[in-house]
């Protein structure tokens, strides 16, 4: 049986994800029953609507019955943000099918053979440089779910150099988290949260860079040892059976391809040319409103004309361009359910009236606290508040208006609320079920939720003990300006 092209999500880590999204459902759901309701009151903030620290008071609990719990994945697509959801659904297919387009066609073999050939004495160099690019695309620009178009190219770069789909993930979605988090001038969190604080804009690059240079030492290391290992051993990997025929597919990679066939050196240089343009929108989009407000579709769709445009000058023929197409979009669509799903949890616990009361009891834990026990409280609300609210400009809009007049009186300079803020909401990003762009690049693999966990754990463990001597670090210093 011809194997499909393109990412096909395995029916082993789509019931994983299923069962675990499903459980989150149900204690979210648990929750809105346990949890009074309350509302804080919202004001209009140079355009924004933000929350009143002083506002809180415990409301009525909505009627929410139990069986509108298991009916949140299909509520969502008529809820506030439906048309995010959409647009990020509609990205994903496009992506999936592009890829699959480039792969029946034969444009990313050849393409990855020209890379081998040229870089395959210095691949620990390349991984190297193409983590540090994509770490600091989402470090300056907050380049993040973006990215997701470049992900089944460095997996498939990845077992090129035998490793695995694990090292493409790392390289790729996962160095640009970690640049997103340990920001320089992020504008979607740093840049908002700065504003809402009233600190100059960007301010405190320097410790930022600090910040920056040393989650790479740790990422560099993390990656580098898991790659040298399973290239002595490929058992090794921690998902060496499932990986069986993508190995196969790229083990025979022929850097003369393209060579042999000028029809195919056209498309890959039509691909490029659109992958410039993909750039040049990710790079405009932090500073041109307009483009950053449609920087996702805009991206979606450029990709999409890249393989379509791409598998037609191949010389492949119609047929085949349209089997990777189809291969690609019916590969993709067993992730629209537990995108959904994730979705579905934020809006249980909203339906519920009981997001307002759990921001409002995590408050009260400053009281008390010294302003090094404060900023790590703060670190945590923002880390337990990413379950629910995936956003990191939304976030930043519901907590820092609690979050900064609590600082004030405890001592905490607002900078360091603001990185507190930062490392909560962006670390959290690949470690959570909920959120979207974790299960979109999951699902362009073989790799299962629980084997993602098993991967990442060692390296969120020294991340998080980075962060914490930073926060402390900031916390003495009185982090300023202020």
């Amino acid at each position: 049986m011809e194997q499909k092209a393109g990412a096909q999500i395995s029916q082993r880590a789509f019931i994983q994800s299923l069962v675990i999204l499903f459980l989150l459902m149900i204690f979210a759901g648990v929750l809105t029953l346990v949890i009074p309701a309350g509302k804080f009151d919202r004001v209009q903030t140079d355009g924004r609507l933000v929350i009143d620290p002083n506002s809180f008071r415990f409301v009525e609990r909505p009627d929410y019955p139990v069986w509108r719990w298991f009916i949140a994945p299909i509520e969502v697509l008529g809820a506030d943000g439906s048309l995010t959801i959409i647009v990020i659904i509609i990205f994903l297919m496009f992506i999936g099918g592009s890829f699959a387009v480039l792969e029946k066609t034969g444009i990313i073999r050849a393409a990855l053979g020209r890379v081998v050939a040229r870089f395959g004495a210095q691949k620990y160099t390349l991984l190297l440089v193409i983590s540090l690019v994509f770490m600091a695309m989402g470090a300056f620009f907050g380049i993040f779910e973006e990215i997701v178009p470049l992900v089944p190219v460095m997996i498939a770069l990845s077992y090129s150099l035998g490793w695995d789909a694990l090292v493409g993930l790392g390289m790729s979605i996962l160095a640009t988290n970690l640049g997103f988090s340990a920001a320089i001038t992020n504008p979607f969190t740093i840049g908002i949260a700065q504003q809402l604080a009233g600190l100059p804009l960007f301010s405190g690059a320097g410790l930022r860079i600090i910040i920056f240079i040393v989650i790479y030492a740790i990422f560099a290391v993390f990656i580098t040892r898991y790659a040298r290992k399973i290239e002595h051993n490929p058992s090794a990997s921690l998902i060496y059976a499932e990986s069986v025929l993508e190995r196969q597919k790229y083990s025979e990679i022929n850097a003369q391809v393209a060579d042999d066939n000028p029809r195919l050196g056209r498309a890959m240089t039509f691909f490029i040319i659109c992958l410039v343009f993909i750039l040049v929108v990710l790079f405009a989009g932090p500073f041109i409103p307009a483009i950053s407000t449609l920087a996702l579709p805009l991206v979606g769709l450029l990709f999409l004309l890249a393989g379509l445009g791409a598998g037609w000058l191949s010389g492949a023929g119609g047929k085949a361009v349209g089997k990777g197409l189809l291969d690609g979009i019916t590969g993709i669509l067993p992730g629209i359910p537990l995108i959904l799903m994730a979705v579905s949890i934020k809006h249980i616990v909203l339906s519920g009236g009981i997001m307002d009361t759990i921001l409002h009891s995590a408050s009260e834990a400053f009281s008390q606290a010294s302003p090094l026990a404060a900023a790590l409280i703060m670190y945590a609300l923002a880390l337990g508040i990413e379950f629910f609210v995936a956003s990191g400009s939304a976030k930043a809009f519901l907590m820092m208006p609690i979050l900064l007049p609590l600082a004030d009186l405890i001592g905490v300079t607002r900078q360091t609320a603001v990185l507190a803020y930062c490392f909560g909401d962006g670390f959290s990003n690949l470690a959570y079920p909920t959120n979207p762009v974790l299960l979109i690049c999951l699902g362009l693999t073989v790799v299962s939720y629980p084997k993602w966990m098993r991967w990442t754990a060692q390296l969120w463990l020294w991340i998080i003990l980075a962060t914490v001597a930073f926060l402390a670090i900031a916390a003495s210093i009185r982090f300023g300006p202020f």
